[in-house]
């Protein structure tokens, strides 16, 4: 696995739990592609690199605060797939954790696609890696 795809993957997490979108996206692709199709909830669908400030001012705007927690990097190629746990507390301060499993595409220093899926296996099976 590529430490550089690694430590953009790093970067974005902590600009996530800073919540700095413009320092999570400085390394997106003009073409940068979110797949939030998957998600459970009204804002699921797929968002291009202009729609995700939008996507973001509402996503974390639910929250009072929201913290990303990483539980490994696999490698698969071109894909850095982390399983991680979201630590929320909502508006009315009801804390909720949901494990979720995402799957960065990064070619040439820059991140092509971000796709999210329920289970740590079906990103796998995306990935083409075996469970």
């Amino acid at each position: 696995m590529s430490q550089e795809n690694v430590e953009l993957v790093r970067a974005w997490i902590d600009a996530v739990n800073r919540g700095d979108i413009d320092a999570a996206l400085k390394d997106a692709a003009p073409d940068f592609e979110f797949d939030f199709s998957r998600a459970v909830g009204p804002r699921r669908g797929v968002f291009g690199l202009d729609e995700m400030r939008g996507f973001w001012d509402y996503f974390a705007g639910t929250f009072e605060s929201l913290r990303i927690e990483p539980h490994e990097f696999i490698d698969a190629g071109e894909c850095v797939i982390v399983p991680w746990t979201a630590h929320v507390v909502g508006r009315d301060g009801i804390e909720v954790q949901a494990r979720t499993t995402w799957t960065w595409t990064i070619r040439d220093g820059a991140a092509e696609r971000l796709c999210m899926y329920q289970e740590r296996e079906e990103a796998l099976e995306a990935a083409g890696l075996s469970k």
